[in-house]
């Protein structure tokens, strides 16, 4: 039996693993007395003692406790930004490329990818890979998720301090300096981070990213050879590709809340083509890629535990 320690687990993401784990048989989740959760001592033997860590902090607090672990055989599954973009580390998206599965298997250093980067990085790095889509292309992504990708604070606000401005859908990151920005890039292989418009709405989980593109924008071909594409590479229970995904025209971000899959799907035409990926920010987006991976690194079946 593997031993599990969440560091960070009082946090959305580490609560949502947790939940996701508490009920298997074929794990031992260690924990810590809500005394000794911020004790450095504590969480030292801890992080020594599992088999495997996932870290559900900041990113200083996440690279602080890589920082104690002394067991060389200790597995750890980052669920924030600091290590995403590493080359010492694997970047958990095992639909990703072939032989993706194999590699996070035999690591012993995983980053889960950003919500929001999930979603971009799933639609635009197989165009990159087949070569439809160039490498110095132009991109903007829009992203709408629920409230919950905001953490404890956010929750609280729609929850308990709602007001009318809350009511509405806000964009924010207006600066074009959000932290998936690298992370987006640099895992497509694009040459410019996108432009990037993210917005919170008043709902708890579900995401919707969607890229635009012109037909002009292409190496060669058009809509149906970008179908075509997704669907060759995207045809398991946990990514896959959705003809007509849309309700009555209408396409909704909560869809899929409260599972850990992601549909992609295009719309458009041959001139205006848009490239969409729906999931929950708290399940592939998070907590869920966290849990498929900890399956990979287990030898189990990477559906286990999951809601799909």
């Amino acid at each position: 039996m593997k031993k599990i320690f969440i560091d960070g687990k009082a946090g959305t993401t580490g609560l949502r693993i947790y939940e996701r784990l508490e009920k298997r048989a074929d794990i031992e989740i260690l924990t810590l007395s809500e005394e000794k959760r911020k004790d450095p001592e504590a969480r030292r033997e801890m992080l020594n003692s599992a088999d495997v860590v996932f870290l559900c902090l900041p990113d200083s607090a996440a690279i602080e406790s890589v920082g104690m672990i002394e067991n060389e055989n200790t597995v750890v599954i980052d669920t924030s930004t600091a290590h995403r973009t590493n080359p010492d580390w694997m970047y958990g998206f095992p639909e990703l490329f072939a032989g993706n599965e194999e590699k996070i298997k035999n690591s012993k250093r995983l980053a889960v990818p950003g919500c929001h980067a999930s979603g971009f990085i799933a639609l635009v790095t197989p165009l990159i890979e087949k070569g439809i889509l160039s490498r110095d292309a132009l991109l903007t992504c829009h992203s709408i998720t629920g409230y919950s990708g905001g953490g404890k604070k956010m929750i609280a606000q729609y929850e308990e301090e709602k007001t009318e401005l809350l009511e509405a859908p806000r964009q924010y990151a207006l600066g074009q300096m959000h932290k998936h920005l690298k992370e987006m890039k640099s895992i497509t292989g694009l040459e410019n981070e996108p432009i990037f418009c993210p917005i919170v709405s008043d709902f708890y989980s579900g995401m919707a990213v969607t890229v635009p593109i012109f037909k002009s924008m292409l190496e060669f071909g058009g809509i149906e050879e970008i179908k075509n594409i997704y669907k060759e590479k995207y045809n398991t229970s946990i990514v896959s590709y959705i003809d007509e995904a849309d309700d009555d025209g209408m396409y909704s971000a909560a869809k899929l809340s409260g599972k850990d899959n992601m549909e992609i799907s295009v719309f458009g035409n041959e001139e205006r083509i848009l490239l969409t990926a729906r999931y929950d920010n708290l399940g592939k987006g998070a907590s869920g890629a966290a849990v498929e991976i900890l399956n990979i690194v287990l030898g189990t079946n990477k559906e286990t535990g999951l809601e799909l």
